[in-house]
C-alpha cells in the first residue's frame, strides 16, 4: 500500500452522545484509516483544522460484528476510532460547531 497522505488519514466524525459531551474537555472523536499510526493523525489534524494544536491522540481498534443473512455468517469490517485531545490555547475545530 501506497504511503498514507494526511487527507486519508482522517475518514469522518465520530456523533454520539458521549462524544459531544467530551467536547467540553476539548476531546474530539474521529474514525481514521486502520493503518495510521498517532502521529499521521496529529499530523492530520493539524493540517486539515487550521489553528488547532493537538496535545495527545488515544487510539482504538474495533472489531468488526458478526452479522448472518440466512445460512451465511460474515464480519463487517474493522474500524479504526481516534480520540484528539486539543492543547489549552487551540482553536475550536469547526465541523463540531454547530451540533
Amino acid at each position: 500500500m501506497a504511503a498514507l497522505q494526511y487527507y486519508d488519514v482522517i475518514l469522518k466524525p465520530v456523533i454520539t452522545e458521549k462524544s459531544m459531551n467530551a467536547m467540553a474537555e476539548r476531546k474530539y472523536t474521529f474514525y481514521v484509516h486502520t493503518d495510521a499510526n498517532k502521529a499521521q493523525i496529529k499530523e492530520a489534524v493539524e493540517k486539515m483544522f487550521p489553528g488547532t494544536k493537538v496535545a495527545r491522540v488515544n487510539t482504538m481498534n474495533l472489531d468488526g460484528k458478526k452479522r448472518r443473512r440466512g445460512n451465511v455468517v460474515g464480519k463487517t469490517a474493522k474500524r479504526k476510532k481516534a480520540i484528539v485531545q486539543l492543547t489549552e490555547d487551540s482553536a475550536e475545530i469547526e465541523i463540531f460547531s454547530g451540533l
